[in-house]
């Protein structure tokens, strides 16, 4: 029962559409404007820095608030589970036709809850990269390729580390699309500071 109960819980955070309910209380729906994408990114293109930062930050609490829970009710391999329905509901909520965000900053949030001790690096490197190339893409891929050996390299269990290299691989190929323009050199940089322009991504 404990199981269940993490697992579902696990879900229903993840699905919990921040970007859509900041976009709202701005009288924007952000299914039909930028990218049309659910997440931080569009959130900060469309609505600005504050808003986005906001979203971010609920999106990687929702994230590490499902993995903690599941460590709280069960043991392993439980929490690796709920960190990946926390990213499928954000990804594919059921509240919003099963169209969502690309699960980055969730993710995070779920590193956060496995394995603390890495996370705070690879957040560095997320912001490292966006600061330096405004591509958020860019920061999001190498973060997630760089998530499954930092937790390794601080002594993380086998299967947490085969779990973040899945949830990787995952981020990569939602991704797919702007590594394409990236190489075509079509990709938008982010505007630091401002409403930058609609979020192809």
């Amino acid at each position: 029962m404990n199981q269940a109960i993490a697992l579902v819980a696990a879900y229903l955070l993840g699905s919990i559409p921040f970007a859509l309910i900041a976009g709202r209380l701005n009288g924007v729906d952000l299914r039909t404007v930028g990218s049309g994408n659910l997440g931080a990114t569009n959130v900060f293109r469309t609505l600005g820095r504050t808003w986005g930062i906001a979203v971010m930050i609920l999106d990687i609490a929702k994230g590490a608030a499902a993995v903690l829970l599941a460590e709280a009710l069960t043991s392993n391999p439980w929490p690796l589970a709920a960190g990946a329905l926390a990213i499928l509901g954000h990804v594919f909520p059921v509240w919003t036709g099963f169209k969502g965000g690309k699960g980055v900053a969730v993710g995070a949030g779920a590193l956060i809850g496995l394995v603390p001790a890495a996370s705070g690096i690879i957040l560095l490197i997320w912001v490292l990269l966006v600061v330096t190339t405004r591509y958020v893409s860019v920061a999001s891929i190498v973060a997630a390729l760089a998530a499954a050996p930092l937790a390794w390299a601080f002594g993380a269990p086998w299967s947490y580390v085969a779990f973040i290299a899945l949830a990787a691989l995952f981020v990569v190929l939602k991704h797919r699309e702007n590594i394409v323009r990236l190489f075509r050199g079509t990709e938008n940089r982010i505007q630091l500071g401002r409403k930058g322009a609609p979020d192809p991504t």
